[in-house]
């Protein structure tokens, strides 16, 4: 049962992954007399390699479902992957180039077929990844998004909506990016902040009159004008409504109309109308039955229709040029710094173009109302509550879901057009006729659907929907969601909205939505920055176990997660402590039978007693934690228990008795080795190789702690008595070594001290009994003294709860020397002190500073005050 002096986490855990994998511990169980807990894992790119937010991610879930697997749950943990559209096409696009090879030379059917081959070469990296962090899912049911059966709910879901009328294909205002060629989501485009201009252009009356003037961020988009609009109410225009007005450069006749939408306040008052280039336009186009002119092509180049100066030129350009010639023309009537936010596309950041183009869509607000009332009702639960207000908002205000992309890699829509008359066929199986006509000239839409479509469908098709398996009737609805708040609505709310529709429950009872993971500054992480922090160096400098931990103690509802080294490296000082307290423990269990360890034996002790009853409380807070996603304060109790109290308390509490030096050592055995095996079973979630690994040693059974009982609390075993003598003994214990400390007396030395109680008798009862198990602990020897005498000279004080703790300093040190260099030392502290409380007394720093570097400036002066309280209390 020996210990190597070291722990060394790859080793351990390069073997327990292979053997819980080998011997199948995380797999469950369609049929089981358990009750049922059950997550899908958001599935990540197969593009994607493991980032920091994943392991956050991860770890989160893990933690449940291993909780909830030793805790007697039929666990579930749905792994897989998402086949990720555009970046898995960029992905291998690139790989071509590399090549030589252009991908419209390849053609569709070879181009897919050599993403398939990627997908099994290199599309399973993040799966390995996760199995290296300690993910337990049930691996034998992996998962991809373009598998033969999610293909299958795919198609059924697509054809099931669209038989009622919920998915058309229509002519519609949308977000497209030039460089990937394809549609993308609101959801998909990203917004960024950038330093512009907006133009005045005057475009002039039709008589060659002085006209209006209008103001825009887009001067290319002018030459597909079609009206410019004012506000009914704007008494500078009522005189040119139903007039018209010439579009400089392009010398083509529109009209001026009136518009409730136009703001009087912003720029001129005057906006030009481009339906085919602007949603806003697009809707006022449609109220007034205005033309569409798509003047900026899928390449982002200018179409014919601007006319033969800028056909064919990008559209940067072409504002460059419009610019050039509205100056030589006069018409450019000014031109000012405008900071605003422009789209991009959220794979390549390139700037998104709205365009007009034919889509397939879906008619989203039928799908929306269910899904509101599910989470207004209670059904869906979000944690922290906060969340539903941003869920709210965007369903409450839903559009259309554009769902076709224009690119090769993905599920084809399901949709053929007969050549000869026209009619579009949406079955649930390949045609070979046109079902109106009989031709056989049939031809299938080229586009594909959104990554999303398919993700949607995630918590029911992974379970084998459409089919009633027995894994949908086990697991779903699913327990509870893991995610981060971004993907709220890309995901989240789509998933509701689907599950409500095609199995008529909600897909998950309960959404935890965690924070972000920034670094040590509280900055977010990007490659520009150079801050970010790879998961995969950590575990392997620190162990999978260590960053597990740092990242669950962090992980505080509705605060974000400030990560460094220095943290990580702390928490491996913990795992370095278990192992070390675990091979101290094995020093004295070499006869020992673990299956009758008796923890109500007559002989405890005092420390027995108080120890058994701090795990009692602490399993009851570990527990509760967990059931309501605290991970953070699930982790600080373990961490304080284990720690804190077992091994710097209890085992230096316990060694007289197991060295033989005091009676008592075979009770201290049983106590010893009942907490330590709750330890591990409570810390298994969080740290689970390092946890495995000492269980087998400490409590040899066969068994794998991935599947032993969570600890419960025992209610008989809570000794309140107990808990409040040590609490006294250690407050005590504590305050003298506190002055020994800051004196520098040796721990050799012995002290005498006196006890003060304040408006507490029974603490004086407490300090009496126990003075002999003090003093043992502290060093020094304590009596009482009443509580209304003075403190006596020469003395340090200490601080214990109600308890005043005066140690004679008589021949221990020279007073009047070390009062001298206190007095100095006080007078530096106080002056920091001044500073640091000067600065965060005002209000403009604080709300101005960075709020990391205020924190820090909180973090020092609680620091120097805490040490002037220490060395006032000896002077």
């Amino acid at each position: 049962m020996e210990l190597a002096s070291q722990y060394e986490p790859k080793d351990v855990e390069t073997r327990w992954r292979d053997e819980w994998l080998r011997a199948g511990v995380f797999n469950a169980h369609d049929a089981s007399s358990k009750p049922a807990f059950s997550i899908v894992i958001p599935p990540p790119n197969v593009t994607g390699a493991l980032h920091i937010g994943h392991a956050l991610n991860n770890t989160l879930q893990d933690i449940l479902v291993r909780y909830k697997r030793m805790d007697g749950f039929n666990s579930l943990w749905m792994p897989g992957t998402d086949h990720a559209g555009i970046a898995t096409q960029n992905v291998v696009e690139r790989k071509l180039k590399a090549e030589g090879i252009d991908r419209q030379a390849l053609g569709r059917e070879r181009f897919v077929e050599r993403v398939w081959k990627w997908k099994e070469e290199s599309g399973g990296m993040i799966i390995n990844q996760l199995k290296m962090l300690g993910a337990s899912c049930d691996w034998e049911r992996e998962r991809f998004t373009m598998d033969e059966g999610l293909s299958r709910a795919v198609r059924e879901v697509f054809v099931s909506l669209y038989e009622e009328g919920l998915i058309y294909r229509g002519e519609y205002m949308i977000n497209w990016c030039p460089r990937c060629h394809t549609a993308l989501s609101d959801l998909e485009v990203t917004y960024q902040e950038r330093d512009g201009h907006l133009w005045r252009i005057r475009y002039p009356s039709e008589d060659g009159g002085e006209g209006i003037v209008i103001a825009t961020t887009r001067p290319e988009t002018m030459l597909g004008d079609t009206a410019v609009a004012v506000n009914p109410a704007d008494e500078r225009y009522t005189n040119l409504v139903g007039k018209q007005v010439v579009i400089p450069i392009a010398n083509r006749k529109i009209p001026v109309i009136a518009d409730d939408y136009v703001d009087m306040a912003f720029g001129t008052g005057a906006l030009k109308i481009t339906p085919s280039h602007d949603p806003n336009d697009f809707a006022i186009g449609g109220r007034h039955g205005l033309e569409r002119m798509k003047v900026i092509g899928d390449d982002g180049r200018m179409t014919e229709l601007a006319g033969p100066s800028y056909v064919h030129l990008d559209r940067f350009e072409a504002r460059k040029r419009i610019i050039e010639a509205l100056k030589e023309q006069g018409l450019l009537a000014g031109e000012d710094a405008h900071h605003n936010a422009v789209g991009e596309c959220y794979r390549c950041q390139s700037v998104v173009e709205p365009n007009l183009s034919k889509q397939w869509f879906v008619k989203i607000a039928p799908l929306a109302e269910p899904a509101i009332r599910a989470v207004e009702e209670g059904r869906v639960q979000f944690s922290p509550k906060s969340w539903e207000n941003l869920y709210f908002d965007w369903m409450h205000n839903i559009r259309d879901w554009c769902i076709s992309r224009q690119i090769w890699w993905g599920h084809r829509i399901p949709a053929w057009t007969c050549a000869d008359c026209g009619e579009i066929t949406v079955p649930r199986k390949d045609p070979d006729k046109c079902p109106k006509c009989a031709s056989v000239n049939l031809t299938q839409e080229t586009d594909v659907l959104d990554t999303w479509f398919s993700s949607a469908l995630w918590p029911f098709s992974t379970m084998g929907w459409p089919d009633k398996t027995e894994a949908l009737k086990a697991f779903y609805p699913t327990s509870v969601l893991v995610t981060s708040f971004d993907i709220i609505f890309f995901w989240v709310a789509r998933m509701i909205m689907m599950g409500l529709k095609f199995t008529g429950e909600v897909p998950f009872h309960k959404v935890y939505i965690h924070a972000l993971v920034r670094d040590a500054e509280g900055q977010k992480m990007s490659k520009s920055k150079g801050n970010t922090i790879d998961p995969l160096e950590l575990m392997t400098k620190f162990g999978s176990d260590a960053m597990r931990m740092t990242l669950t103690a962090l992980a505080a509802q509705g605060r974000d997660i400030k990560l460094s080294e220095n943290r990580i490296e702390g928490y491996r000082n913990f795992v370095n402590k278990l192992w070390n307290a675990s091979r101290f423990a094995l020093m004295h269990l070499a006869d020992f039978d673990f299956s009758k360890t008796d923890i109500t034996r007559p002989d405890l002790t005092l420390a027995d007693r108080w120890i058994i009853s701090r795990l009692q409380d602490t399993v009851i807070g570990v527990r509760r934690a967990l059931d309501e996603f605290r991970f953070n304060e699930a982790a600080s109790l373990i961490y304080q228990f284990a720690w804190g109290e077992f091994c710097d308390w209890y085992l230096e509490l316990a060694k007289p008795r197991l060295y033989g030096n005091e009676p008592g050592g075979e009770s201290a055995r049983h106590v010893m080795v009942h907490t330590l095996d709750n330890i591990l079973r409570l810390l298994s979630p969080i740290m689970p190789f390092v946890t495995e690994e000492l269980w087998q040693k400490i409590k040899p059974s066969g068994d794998y702690l991935a599947l032993a009982p969570y600890p419960k609390a025992d209610a008989s075993l809570i000794d309140a008595q107990a808990e409040k003598t040590m609490s006294v003994v250690m407050a005590i214990t504590v305050a003298i070594r506190n002055i020994r400390g800051e004196l520098g007396v040796k721990p050799s030395v012995k002290l005498s001290a006196l006890a003060r109680v304040k408006g507490n008798p029974d603490m004086e009862g407490i300090i009496a009994e126990q003075a002999p198990f003090i003093g043992k602990l502290s060093g020094a020897q304590i009596g009482l003294m009443a509580s209304s005498d003075p403190r006596p000279a020469n003395t340090g004080v200490g601080v214990a709860g109600d308890v005043e703790v005066f140690v004679n300093l008589d021949g221990v040190v020279d007073i009047a020397e070390w009062k001298a260099k206190a007095q100095k030392e006080l007078a530096k502290i106080e002056k920091e002190i001044g500073v640091f409380g000067k600065k965060l007394s005002n209000a403009q720093y604080v709300d101005n500073a960075p709020p990391e570097v205020v924190e820090k400036d909180r973090e020092k002066l609680a620091g120097y005050e805490e040490k002037a309280k220490r060395i006032a209390s000896c002077l």
